[in-house]
């Protein structure tokens, strides 16, 4: 259960801050677009996201679009952010992040994986071997497949959140 497990679960993608990534040494984010950067299918980020990325350039991150989308979902996005990016990824398939660090120039161990789906983002860079970062999905997804795989997600947080807290006390159970 363990590779499902992000090591930090945030309310969203601007809730990270340089101060963290800096703590963990990672210099380098690979970055989910739907429901991570943007709502699914909007070629834009919320201001806030805008923000959010200037404050991480402006702090040395290097950042890299990592999208099981096509290129034509994931080009357009990633130019309008002057970012580089792998599209049609294969999450949780390793070889879509290994491509994507080689992009940042940079080995596992200085990069992050950012997204909003634990059976995607989180088991692929956690297989991958590299620090793993949920954060909330920006928007709820109608679809009878999103709808469960979310349900499976929150049975999955909860585990982690009793998990964490039985170990903050010291129990075994």
């Amino acid at each position: 259960m363990s590779l499902l497990f992000p090591d930090i679960y945030l309310k969203s993608i601007t809730a990270l801050t340089p101060g963290m990534l800096d703590r963990w040494g990672i210099r380098g984010l690979i970055l989910d677009v739907d429901n991570t950067l943007t709502t699914h299918g909007n070629p834009r980020p919320d201001p806030d996201v805008l923000l959010w990325l200037k404050v991480m350039r402006e702090h040395h991150i290097e950042m890299v679009i990592l999208s099981n989308n096509t290129p034509k979902r994931v080009q357009p996005f990633a130019e309008e952010l002057r970012m580089d990016f792998v599209a049609t990824a294969k999450k949780p398939l390793a070889s879509g992040f290994g491509r994507a660090a080689a992009k940042l120039g940079m080995t596992k161990d200085k990069v992050a994986v950012v997204g909003d789906q634990i059976f995607t983002d989180i088991l692929g860079g956690n297989l991958w071997g590299a620090r793993t970062i949920l954060v909330k999905p920006i928007e709820p997804e109608t679809t009878m497949l999103f709808r469960l795989k979310r349900r499976l997600e929150r049975d999955i947080i909860r585990r982690r959140h009793t998990a964490n807290h039985a170990a903050e006390e010291g129990s075994c159970g």
